[in-house]
């Protein structure tokens, strides 16, 4: 008994587990940081796009 209480106490106190949660955090963050940069730029590109068809 002592073992499976000491084995539970070991499992609850490791912080693996939480550095993992914060690195995928981390990754959604700058991937939605990396979309809006995309999707921001797209529009601008495709503004300028424009422009040069018309002028031509």
């Amino acid at each position: 008994m002592q073992k499976l209480t000491s084995s539970v106490r070991k499992f609850f106190i490791r912080e693996e587990g939480a550095t993992m949660v914060e690195y995928g955090l981390m990754v959604a963050l700058i991937a939605v940081v990396c979309l809006a940069a995309v999707t921001l730029l797209g529009t601008n590109v495709n503004g300028v796009f424009k422009q040069i068809a018309s002028a031509v």
